[in-house]
């Protein structure tokens, strides 16, 4: 009886998660990303709860059973301690009370004996032998009881023991679940306590680990963009090695570089604005010496003749550079307009660069194939070529008399076919060839001049005009004097870009 009694107060939750759970979620999306992942981590408790339920059901409905057949084996124990003698009303009401069963039948020995107060019904909603009952036949039995409980008795067959070989009950199914609710109900609450258990340490964890380091990033972004020039304003980085540590690390190098360029930027850009102040006075001063030198070289002093042409070259050096620093400070290339183009015509004019030499002795040659063609906008191409020429011819100049038989050679070459091949434009001098230190910045405006005077701004346009129509400038080693290469691919318009 005492084994009844403990079974049956023994009970659990309701199955499906609450409507606060759900509603829960629908205010996950206003939170943080805290708040959502501790409602993430609610929820997957939940569903783990939930796999875990049904089996824990089918063996709580295993082992309440296993106690009522237990039960009904004390009350055939009671029934054996007098054979042969009626058991009265009294006793058998008793009995089956706390067995909880309308009948108990006993087997053993050849004889079989029934307990019971009441007519036999006439069946029975299910019959379920605990001897060889399965987990899924216990699963099944389980959800039938929830979902569609009968009306008839159920049918429990056990082993029995102390002289029995079996013990069979009829229970009211209606017990069974009730018990089966009130463990559902249990279950359901020690889930949701466990769920929002792990949920908090989750939640805690997170912030500490993940979370404040993540908004302490995206503070720090907030406030080096207020003052992106402040280097007090660059992340510090922790200690950590994890992956939060390295963007740190990374933040704090691209906040370093990006604070010295944007100093550098503004420098350059008040200086361009000194400049820009100064050109108008600048020019006017110039002209005026250019007056003073013009009449200066009608004098009979042969110091003066000697000395007037350097003077204007030096003012004419003078004028080009202040006209080119703010041209490169000022001016956006335009987008090319990049066509099929013979290349011969645009080469037709460069020779005549060389008049640009003191020495009047330098010869350009073009060398191209009759017919060739290259994609690319036309006048930036002119352009390109005639800085490279230039500097060419000025750097023969440079160079003295002791130079002999000055050239500066433009060669072309197309690779495959047209519209999908490419094109190599070399122009090249049999001068002394670049220093190292120019090598270094050579396509760097400012930087890149290999001559005093120079701005260093001829190549840095000339490799600007070639990159924006497709192509490559480069430097060719292991060349007498100095090579340039030019690399053009092949583009074939579609029919909106050929009108």
């Amino acid at each position: 009886m005492g084994v009844s009694t403990s079974s049956e107060t023994e009970t659990a939750p309701i199955l499906g998660p609450p409507a606060e759970v759900a509603s829960a979620r629908g205010l996950g999306r206003h939170f943080g990303l805290s708040g959502r992942l501790f409602l993430i981590t609610v929820a997957f408790v939940a569903v783990a709860e939930i796999l875990i339920y049904v089996p824990a059901v089918a063996s709580y409905r295993l082992g309440w059973l296993s106690d009522r057949i237990a039960a009904a084996q004390v009350a055939a124990t009671v029934l054996d301690a007098a054979p042969g003698q009626p058991v009265s009303e009294e006793l058998s009401r008793r009995l089956l009370a706390g067995v909880g069963a309308r009948a108990i039948v006993v087997s053993g020995g050849g004889t079989r004996r029934l307990l019971s107060n009441e007519a036999m019904p006439e069946g029975v909603v299910e019959t379920v032998d605990l001897r060889d009952d399965t987990w899924w036949d216990s699963i099944h039995g389980s959800w039938r009881t929830l979902i569609a409980p009968g009306e008839e008795p159920l049918r429990v067959v056990g082993q029995g023991r102390d002289g029995f070989d079996v013990v069979e009950i009829l229970i009211d199914e209606a017990p069974l679940r009730t018990a089966i609710v009130d463990f559902s109900i249990r279950l359901l609450l020690s889930s949701l306590i466990i769920a929002g258990a792990a949920a908090g340490l989750v939640f805690i964890v997170l912030q500490r680990v993940i979370v404040a380091p993540v908004r302490r990033l995206a503070n720090n972004i907030t406030a080096f963009a207020d003052d992106p020039e402040s280097l007090e304003r660059v992340i510090e980085p922790s200690r950590r090695t994890d992956e939060i540590g390295h963007a740190e690390t990374a933040l704090a190098r691209m906040e370093q570089a990006l604070a010295g360029e944007l100093r550098e930027k503004r420098r350059l850009a008040e200086l361009g604005l000194a400049v820009s102040k100064i050109n108008h006075e600048l020019r006017n001063l110039l002209t005026t010496a250019q007056l003073l030198v013009d009449r200066l070289e009608g004098a009979a002093d042969p110091t003066v003749q000697r000395v007037a042409p350097r003077l204007v070259a030096t003012l004419g050096r003078a004028i080009r550079f202040c006209e080119a620093t703010l041209a490169y400070g000022r001016a956006t290339e335009r987008h090319p307009q990049r066509r099929l183009v013979l290349l011969q015509p645009i080469l037709a004019e460069l020779p005549e660069l060389a008049g640009l030499s003191t020495m009047s002795r330098v010869n350009v040659r073009e060398q191209v194939p009759p017919g060739l063609q290259i994609c690319a906008d036309p006048e930036q191409l002119s352009r390109a070529l005639t800085n490279l020429v230039r500097n060419a011819v000025q750097a023969l100049d440079a160079a003295g008399a002791g130079q002999e038989s000055p050239e500066v050679r433009i060669t072309a070459t197309r690779h495959g076919g047209v519209g999908s091949g490419f094109v190599t434009i070399r122009v090249s001098d049999n001068g002394p060839g670049l220093p190292e230190r120019a090598k270094a910045h050579l396509f760097a405006p400012f930087q890149g001049s290999m001559r005093a005077g120079g701005t260093g701004l001829g190549l840095a346009i000339a490799a600007e005009l070639v990159q924006l129509n497709g192509g490559t400038l480069r430097l060719e080693d292991g060349v007498p004097g100095a090579s340039f290469r030019i690399t053009v691919p092949d583009w074939v318009p579609g029919p909106k870009e050929a009108r």
